[in-house]
């Protein structure tokens, strides 16, 4: 294995689904360059996923976004072959999924890979802990084994006095706390979030992100997360994929989304987001002068525009912007308060 390929827990190279007759005949013909629709008229057939790559590092959470028919949850299916792609490849953690056997399929499945779905496909007749240990009762982990591995998830779930009732006994975002401990239960190499928390309540929704926020801090699992929501998006995405009719539009971190999305299209998806909450001292800073004072604080160009704000503005010095060791902006007042007055001024 390349260096570079251990750099990558995920590796998707020109993905196709088209659902149609003779789709796979579709593909290097210039109908594969037609839009969604002219494609549909012209052969029958649609480009769920179109042409899509991109990588995925370990530890990394990697967002998919789109609106409704963008191909989002047909990509994450592809990933394991839950559809079958019609064309490209999917390598994970480096096994080519897209040539592996039914059996070697069936094996990466159980052992490298657990999914998370909107609906939380509950067994009802069976309690908490029995839920989360199913996998490796399917793994053939003996029970007290099993037992013992779920009750470690349950609890760190929050879900600790809860390990003996049953699915209707608890709440929808109980419920989606044992499809994540379950999901976690085999240790898999990656995570695959289909939408998971778009049924709950927005509060309880809130809480899930936070409960995600909290759990990747600890675990550093790579995940791949799909969602419509754009603030689900950036809050969770260490990088995001924004797709529109099964084509890749744009990837980047959070911040370079909003302070550089690549067409009118993604600028639409942002123009209401807060930028201070997502753009970095990286999009702010200046280059340093010679007469700049070095007796601000310093921070990383990482750090969050508002995060940084207190410091900054209630410091005598601007802040001093650190990569490595080697100073490679200042940011001022007037750098922090533009951004923060900017977005205040947006009509609601």
């Amino acid at each position: 294995m390349t260096e570079a390929a251990q750099d990558q827990a995920l590796r998707v190279d020109g993905l196709w689904k088209i659902f149609g007759a003779r789709a796979d005949k579709i593909i290097g013909t210039p109908d594969a360059e037609l839009g969604r629709a002219e494609l549909k008229e012209r052969t029958g057939c649609v480009a769920a996923v179109k042409d899509v790559s991109f990588t995925v590092a370990p530890g990394e959470v990697f967002v998919v976004m789109g609106l409704s028919g963008s191909g989002k949850s047909t990509l994450v299916r592809c990933l394991t072959r839950l559809i079958e792609p019609t064309a490209g490849t999917v390598v994970l953690d480096g096994q080519d999924i897209t040539s592996a056997s039914e059996a070697r399929l069936r094996d990466l499945r159980r052992h490298k890979v657990s999914m998370v779905f909107q609906h939380f496909g509950l067994l009802p007749h069976r309690q908490v802990v029995d839920n989360v240990a199913y996998g490796l009762e399917v793994r053939g982990v003996k029970k007290t084994e099993r037992r013992a591995r779920a009750q470690e998830l349950v609890d760190l779930v929050g879900l600790t006095g809860y390990e003996h009732s049953y699915p209707d006994q608890l709440s929808g975002g109980m419920q989606q706390r044992v499809g994540l401990a379950r999901a976690l239960a085999n240790d898999p190499a990656i995570l695959l979030f289909d939408e998971p928390f778009s049924a709950l309540d927005p509060l309880i929704r809130r809480d899930m992100q936070d409960e995600v926020v909290r759990l990747q801090a600890e675990l550093q699992k790579t995940a791949v997360f799909i969602t419509h929501d754009l603030n689900e998006a950036l809050k969770l995405g260490d990088r995001i994929l924004i797709m529109r009719d099964g084509e890749v539009v744009q990837v980047g971190t959070p911040a370079e989304i909003v302070a550089q999305p690549a067409d009118a299209y993604v600028r639409d998806f942002v123009s209401d987001v807060p930028r201070s909450h997502v753009l970095t001292l990286e999009y702010v800073m200046r280059p340093p002068e010679p007469t700049d004072s070095l007796e601000g604080p310093v921070m990383d160009p990482d750090v969050v525009v508002r995060q940084a704000a207190r410091a900054a503005l209630s410091s005598a010095h601007p802040v001093q912007v650190v990569r490595d060791g080697e100073l490679v902006g200042i940011v001022d007042d007037d750098a922090i308060l533009r951004v923060v007055v900017a977005e205040e001024s947006v009509p609601a």
